[in-house]
């Protein structure tokens, strides 16, 4: 019984046959790929447990007023963000919405073509960010606003998904840097 395979650099399935060493290469890609997702999903699962539970602390911990952890320093405050990271462009919460989502799909795409399993822990922060910001503005009842309720006093209040989401960023752009672009 004929196999199907898919035609180098077209995506096209065809009738021809695999042969025993093409067919251990479509399993390798496979476990490759499998595997890139499972550690990718695994990382923001992790970052979506734990923004959304520090979340629910600082919404019954914070109710009554703001706690000075280091006077001056770090305060947790709780405040609803309707716009971006760290509070910018306030205001539209259904573009940040929408602008998320899509991420989401990017990630989960790019993660397609990944090569090295280096890659899928930064992705994975992006993706747990993203997804538990989402979920404030979908699932909360907080009219679209996402939970912030740290604040540095030197920087907007924030949270675990927008700091996870910038150190994923910066790690990413951090190993792009370093990655040898291939020769043309």
């Amino acid at each position: 019984m004929p196999g199907l395979q898919a035609a180098r650099g077209a995506g096209a399935l065809t009738d021809a046959p695999v042969s025993p060493a093409e067919g251990h290469h479509l399993e390798v890609d496979s476990e490759r790929t499998s595997g890139i997702y499972r550690r990718m999903l695994l990382t923001a699962l992790i970052v979506i447990v734990f923004d959304q539970v520090t979340k629910s602390l600082a919404l019954n911990a914070l109710e009554d007023g703001p706690i000075d952890v280091i006077e001056g320093v770090l305060t947790l405050r709780l405040t609803f963000n309707p716009g971006g990271a760290f509070g910018i462009l306030q205001g539209i919460p259904e573009f940040f919405l929408v602008a998320t989502v899509l991420v989401v799909v990017l990630v989960l795409f790019w993660a397609r073509k990944l090569t090295e399993m280096s890659w899928t822990i930064p992705l994975g922060l992006v993706l747990g960010g993203g997804v538990g910001n989402v979920i404030d503005r979908v699932v909360r009842d907080t009219d679209g606003r996402v939970v912030d309720f740290v604040d540095l006093h030197v920087w907007p209040v924030f949270n675990v998904a927008d700091s996870c989401i910038v150190l994923g960023v910066l790690v990413l752009i951090f190993m792009s840097a370093r990655t040898p672009k291939s020769p043309r």
